[in-house]
């Protein structure tokens, strides 16, 4: 094996040039083998041999259709190929796995909520249920006959993306739990033995989700709040994921509130996550129904039914209680505002049946505790996504790691020189 002008570095400028011609016919479809040339400045040559190539590997199709041009014969139209691949993005979180299936096109293949005491089963057991969820999803008839690029799983707490360790995750009380390696380890017999496998924060692939597919999609800068039993963030600033030097960032749920508030299950006292969590909701709405300490083994979605139920009929502990985690969240929002001045935060998660009433004193908190006029013209909504925003997100940066060189290609078929 060489290196400089050897095969190293044409396998590299190949490998780039595939990407770019994919994600230019994402862009440009349906197009010809020439708009291609001409946009992105390769020849006619290398373009034809790329296009093979990546026919070949299932990723781009001919329509069957042609372009009508006044010269020469008409250009047979190219766009991407929805048949042959899948990406697959799943979320753990206290209550439930949610698994999102999607095409080249980020279409909906297969779906799944199951239900899991993720903090009662342990991380291990956890790993075993997340693979046979992957296996019983990879073998649904909606993915048959299809390779799968990816899989993301998204994790309520601090990930050390590089390697898939969760480092910390106080709500499914894991710490320093290697997940990518066990899943591995689990899927080393399946149809994903050759998948990339990718661990992120359940918030950064919120974020990306409803960057791509929610009402405000194409937003650059958009923070995404989860409403699970947990509170985090995923933040985006010019389009990108802010993820501070260690791959931390957002981790807003532990901001400190009031000192002499309740305990967190990081430890502090005071912290969002403990005022205004899922947890600290349903402790206050429905207190015949909730004692203090966590929701282990509880149906989390049936007592936030029961919470909005009761809200709804003006119960004024209910109430009382939404509205107050309401106000907590604006704080959380004004802190964001204050820092990278979003132009929307998203709520998600079991916040959105809550939304009547949490968002109308979150608005209000947000602009009172902002330093910038009217919270810098921040909105705050409900997500339209549901409980599996975090797994589409994951599905959908395994579908655009194809194009940007996160997710590796397998070996090129022929090897023409590139221009």
């Amino acid at each position: 094996m060489t290196t400089g002008t050897g095969s190293v570095s044409f396998q590299t400028v190949r490998e780039t040039n595939l990407r770019t011609v994919l994600r230019t016919v994402r862009e440009l479809s349906p197009c010809s083998r020439a708009a291609v040339a001409a946009t992105t400045g390769l020849n006619k040559t290398t373009v034809s041999s790329l296009v093979t190539d990546l026919m070949a590997r299932g990723l781009v199709r001919e329509t069957g259709e042609t372009s009508q041009r006044r010269v020469g014969r008409p250009g047979v139209l190219l766009a991407l190929d929805d048949r042959a691949v899948a990406a697959i993005g799943l979320e753990v979180n206290v209550d439930y796995l949610s698994v999102v299936a999607v095409d080249l096109l980020h279409r909906e293949l297969a779906h799944r909520h199951v239900p899991l005491d993720a903090r009662s089963a342990g991380a291990r057991d956890c790993a075993h249920r997340i693979a046979d969820t992957l296996r019983e999803v990879t073998g649904a008839p909606e993915l048959r006959g299809r390779s799968v690029v990816g899989v993301s799983v998204a994790v309520p707490g601090l990930i050390d993306a590089p390697s898939g360790t969760v480092t910390r995750a106080p709500n499914l009380g894991w710490r320093d739990v290697p997940l990518r390696d066990l899943l591995r380890s689990r899927l080393a017999d399946s149809a994903l033995s050759e998948a990339t496998v990718l661990v992120d924060n359940d918030a950064n692939l919120g974020a990306m989700a409803e960057y791509r597919f929610g009402p405000l999609a194409g937003l650059p800068d958009l923070v995404y709040v989860t409403g699970e039993v947990g509170i985090g963030a995923g933040v985006l600033t010019g389009g990108a994921l802010l993820r501070g030097a260690g791959g931390f960032a957002g981790e807003i749920g532990h901001l400190e509130l009031d000192p002499d508030g309740p305990e967190c299950s990081c430890g502090r006292r005071g912290c969002l996550e403990a005022l205004a969590g899922i947890g600290a909701i349903l402790r206050a709405a429905l207190p015949d129904l909730v004692a203090d300490g966590p929701l282990d083994g509880r149906d989390v979605a049936d007592l936030v039914e029961a919470a909005v139920e009761r809200a709804s009929t003006d119960d004024r502990t209910a109430v009382s209680a939404l509205e107050r985690a309401g106000t907590w969240l604006g704080r959380g929002v004004a802190t964001l505002v204050n820092v990278v001045n979003p132009g929307a935060v998203v709520l998600g998660g079991y916040f959105v049946p809550m939304a009547p009433w949490l968002i109308p004193r979150c608005r209000a908190a947000a602009r009172a505790h902002s330093f910038a006029p009217e919270a810098g013209g921040c909105r705050v909504e409900p997500s339209s996504l549901g409980m599996s925003a975090a797994a589409r997100g994951g599905a959908a940066v395994m579908i655009h790691g194809l194009e940007s060189g996160d997710l590796p290609l397998s070996p090129p078929l022929s090897e023409p020189q590139e221009t």
